[in-house]
């Protein structure tokens, strides 16, 4: 009996590593990544509109008193299209957010913000990726808060997700 005992051991022991290390890449912790931006300025930008229907977005918008959510999107991108409503829903919650559009033409991000809504005070084209690179940025979608004097306090790599709302609500009315 014992001999058979010592023979399933190190199969045990494999599955275990393997379950350990699959439940680690499906339900990672947190999305939210040290940065080395986080804790700085944000970086000097001025971007033109990238949208029929809001204005340009620029790093001066980011010091008006109070705090924001930058999100870094794309009308091409399709996670961007299915965190479209948690953008809606902080919109609603009274947090201000901002676009940046990486890579973007006017048309195909007027038809993006038609189907998905529009959650965007503002939205800047950022058609060469200098302020995405300038950030640190590892894609799109990708979100930003910033506090009430444009400093980054917190980056998300990802997709926003329902349980993320009410997280960003809070951490939005802990910077007030």
């Amino acid at each position: 009996m014992t001999k058979r005992l010592w023979l399933w051991l190190p199969f045990a022991g494999f599955a275990l590593v393997l379950g350990l290390l699959i439940h680690g890449l499906v339900a990672p912790e947190s999305h939210d990544i040290p940065s080395q931006w986080v804790g700085q300025p944000m970086p000097h930008f001025d971007l033109p509109a990238a949208s029929s229907s809001r204005p340009g977005f620029s790093s001066a918008n980011l010091t008006a008193g109070k705090p924001h959510l930058v999100n870094i999107f794309a009308s091409w991108c399709i996670p961007c299209a299915a965190e479209a409503p948690q953008l809606v829903a902080l919109t609603k919650a009274g947090v201000e957010v901002d676009g940046i559009a990486l890579r973007d033409r006017k048309v195909d991000l007027d038809a993006f913000l038609e189907r998905n809504g529009n959650p965007y005070a503002r939205i800047g084209s950022d058609t060469t990726s200098s302020v995405a690179m300038a950030l640190g940025s590892t894609g799109v979608p990708e979100t930003y808060l910033i506090d009430s004097k444009g400093i980054i306090r917190l980056q998300h790599i990802g997709v926003l997700y329902d349980d993320d709302v009410p997280r960003l609500i809070a951490q939005m009315k802990a910077l007030h």
